[in-house]
């Protein structure tokens, strides 16, 4: 990977903004043929991404397809067939005060976009929060993590030859090169990654201003009930807890129930983990690694923090770290502080449902919660009485897959939201256009002084059927 020079950075940004006020990006043709660039992008770049995606994190390459290239595929589609319908103005109604009169809401670009992205799906998360960029009519510069080398570096190479120059940047680097574009003026921020940095990005963005989207993280809880298919259950919350060895923002991060379900749970899931990944999990090409070093200490230092129902092995030369449940995990142990973002999945054992709602209202609201059950009621009062970015009954994870919903986090797992047409409103202006002919004049009759005894009684009785 090959640094961007500092003293580059305003450079690139002074040149997407010229771009963006030459109006380039704002036909629809244009649109969509960026569109189609970064699709054909993705299509001719599959093998050199997959390596390194490899190389990164030791994804597989089905891996790869399933859980970025494919994504990314099918919500390019889904921009493409509905960008028309996203862009065209919409009438709005007027009062009987305005008319005659007409008004629209009129959608137009924000202006020069900064998307930094993560580590831990480095393609996915770069690239989704463009489309939506590119769909509403931006420019945007593109940040990617200098902790995922390799797939930066296809990034730069792939953007920099794929789409128009004049609107798209990458820009590499780590914390020196964000510091500096943080100091710039951008008309939106798109941040993936910690609520810690999440924070610096939102002071940057203070100074100027500018609106930002916070897709952050946090403990996402899994709860399970007794009416349910414990073996069944066991396995959906087994795959989406492991994939990318649990290095996944919406990934169950500990599971709530009672001590005859855990009791259950814990068997269900060593089966569910030998049904996905074998017995020789190590030598598994679809089981990947662990991203740093200091990740990887990090995480083994949560393995004794409870009964380890499996796994619990380590290689520290590789960054392996086996697929862990532990049960007998205490409220206030270490691994239930901060999002554990790894293959380590914790049983805590709870009352009853009451308690299970408490516990998860008393923590920052994550950004998911998944419920396994059957009772009706039960679902209603996670429903009701619980706020979390998404919530997903009998299934985690996939709420993500869905293009018509919102995707993003609350308080501290999030501001903001995008997927479908909600990227493109998130980067997206709409204004308000109001048209009032000046015959018949109706304003003067009304709302203009002088405030005859009349006027006065036509607000009063205006007012009064308002209210």
């Amino acid at each position: 990977m090959a640094d961007t020079s500092l003293e580059r950075i305003p450079d690139i940004v002074t040149g997407l903004r010229y771009g963006f006020d030459q109006g380039i990006t704002r036909p629809e043709s244009w649109r969509r043929e960026q569109l189609q660039r970064l699709r054909a992008v993705l299509l001719d770049r599959t093998p050199e991404i997959e390596a390194a995606l490899h190389a990164d994190l030791g994804k597989s390459g089905a891996e790869a397809q399933a859980t970025e290239l494919g994504f990314l595929a099918a919500e390019i589609d889904h921009a493409l067939a509905h960008l028309g319908r996203w862009m065209r103005p919409r009438r709005a109604p007027l009062p009987p005060a305005l008319l005659p009169g007409s008004a629209r809401v009129v959608r137009e670009p924000l202006g020069v976009a900064l998307i930094i992205a993560p580590w831990n799906y480095p393609v996915l998360l770069a690239l989704s929060p463009l489309i939506g960029a590119i769909a509403a009519g931006n420019a945007a510069i593109v940040k990617p993590s200098e902790l995922a080398p390799a797939t930066s570096a296809v990034l730069a190479r792939a953007l920099e030859h794929g789409l128009d120059r004049r609107a798209f940047a990458v820009v590499e680097g780590g914390v020196p090169q964000t510091t500096v574009l943080l100091k710039e003026r951008f008309d939106h921020i798109f941040y993936t990654g910690s609520g810690r940095v999440g924070r610096i990005v939102a002071r940057a963005a203070a100074e100027h201003l500018t609106p930002i989207t916070l897709e952050l993280g946090g403990k996402s809880p899994v709860y399970v009930d007794g009416t349910v298919d414990i073996d069944r259950a066991a396995k959906r919350i087994a795959w989406g807890k492991f994939i990318n060895a649990g290095q996944t923002c919406v990934a169950p991060d500990y599971v709530l129930g009672t001590g005859e379900v855990l009791a259950q749970l814990g068997p269900a899931l060593v089966t569910a983990i030998h049904d996905l990944y074998g017995s020789a999990i190590e030598r598994n090409p679809d089981y990947g690694r662990i991203v740093t070093d200091a990740q990887f200490e990090r995480l083994v230092g949560y393995l004794e923090d409870g009964e380890q129902v499996t796994g619990g092995g380590s290689n520290a030369a590789t960054r392996f770290i086996e697929p862990t449940v532990l049960a007998g995990v205490s409220r206030d142990a270490p691994v239930m502080r901060d999002e554990i973002f790894g293959p380590i999945l914790p049983l805590v054992e709870v009352d009853d449902l009451n308690d299970a709602l408490s516990f998860v209202r008393g923590r920052d609201k994550p950004l998911a919660a998944y419920v396994f059950t059957a009772d009706q009621l039960v679902r209603e009062r996670w429903e009701l009485d619980t706020s979390s970015g998404g919530l997903g009954f009998g299934a985690p994870v996939l709420h993500l897959v869905a293009p018509d919903l919102p995707f993003g986090g609350v308080g501290a797992s999030g501001t903001g939201a995008y997927h479908g047409e909600r990227s493109f409103l998130t980067f997206t202006h709409e204004k308000a256009v109001l048209t009032k002919p000046l015959v018949p004049e109706t304003l003067s009759s009304t709302v203009m002084p002088p405030f005859t005894p009349r006027k006065e009684a036509l607000l009063r009785g205006w007012m009064r059927r308002l209210l």
